[in-house]
């Protein structure tokens, strides 16, 4: 008789979770809030509105055509602002705790630091670049946003916030992870308003 052999249980990572899943595993708190009503707007480079004609008719592709030919220019732009007072990591493994599923591969991580080979704290800003639906990967940067505040309260105490942000590429949505108050801003900023969408990640990145 042949021996049934179990397979083993898939391993939850960032990608597996919804809104919902974060808010119940993590005890979070969830809040439609404004976060950026007072931000002042940041004009684009004509490097980047370049950049960013040109990649129009690339970025339907893929989800990962996305994130190199729009989202990877706008963050490249406010580390620009920023006179490269951050660091970003694109497509790295951010493994905080995998027996809870905080483990896997991000997107993009923005750090405070120089460009260590590593990622150090204090993490600031989780941005998760998703093909067509905002919405789908809020549970997925929330995820990523709790790991991202674990690493902080281990070495970067002072560090309170985090933020978070999906974007389509065109659309850009954003949160805010304070203790365990998890704050969605409701508005949806669309690749028109780049000069908002610049000026809300500097504001981060000066957090």
């Amino acid at each position: 008789m042949e021996e049934l052999v179990e397979e083993p249980a898939k391993k939850l990572s960032y990608s597996a979770f919804s809104l919902e899943m974060a808010r119940k595993k993590f005890r979070l708190t969830l809040s439609l809030q404004p976060l950026f009503q007072d931000v002042t707007p940041a004009v684009p480079s004509e490097f980047l509105k370049t950049a960013l004609e040109r990649a129009s008719d690339l970025a339907v592709i893929s989800e990962k055509a996305r994130a190199e030919f729009i989202v990877a220019p706008i963050l490249l732009e406010a580390r620009e602002v920023l006179n490269n007072a951050i660091s970003i990591y694109s497509g790295v493994r951010f493994d905080v705790a995998p027996e809870e599923g905080l483990q896997g591969v991000c997107d993009f991580i923005i750090t405070r630091t120089p460009p260590f080979p590593s990622i150090q704290a204090p993490v600031l800003v989780m941005v998760e670049a998703k093909r067509n639906i905002v919405e789908e990967g809020l549970g997925q940067c929330a995820a990523g946003m709790v790991a991202a505040q674990r690493v902080n309260q281990e070495e970067s105490p002072e560090q309170k916030n985090v933020y978070g942000c999906v974007t389509t590429g065109e659309i850009w949505q954003f949160l805010q992870l304070t203790d365990h108050e998890l704050v969605i801003d409701p508005t949806k900023i669309y690749i028109e308003h780049i000069d908002t969408i610049l000026g809300i990640l500097v504001k981060m990145g000066a957090s």
